[in-house]
């Protein structure tokens, strides 16, 4: 069985980029998260001590996302879920994926982003 815990478009307001303005103005992005862990036992016992609770992972990648200050989103997402590996033995393998919402670029466009998957 392969299962997967959602949290999508989690919104934070951070320091992140190369350019001068980014680096002294909060901008937003949004997270998604893909956690690979098997959920069986606590379907079965609906107790939420057999799964990875998901409120906690929630706050984990928005402080990690707030306190980084993080030049390059590739650092930003493999750190996320990097701390998200390390929080939980149970999980498997993680996606994450950082938007910024606002691009400093002059074109059109309404996302960039980047995704990773790291498994154990």
């Amino acid at each position: 069985m392969i299962d997967v815990i959602e949290l999508r478009d989690l919104r934070c307001e951070v320091i992140i980029g190369l350019l001068e303005h980014e680096r002294e103005n909060l901008q937003p992005i949004a997270i998604d998260m893909d956690i690979r862990r098997s959920f069986e036992r606590a379907a079965h016992s609906d107790d939420v001590a057999h799964t990875t609770n998901y409120a906690l992972l929630i706050s984990l990648a928005e402080r990690v996302a707030v306190e980084g200050k993080f030049l390059l989103l590739e650092t930003l997402v493999t750190r996320i879920a990097q701390a998200i590996l390390d929080f939980d033995a149970e999980i498997d393998a993680v996606t994450v994926a950082v938007r910024k919402l606002e691009p400093p670029v002059p074109e059109t466009i309404a996302t960039v982003g980047v995704r990773t998957t790291l498994t154990r």
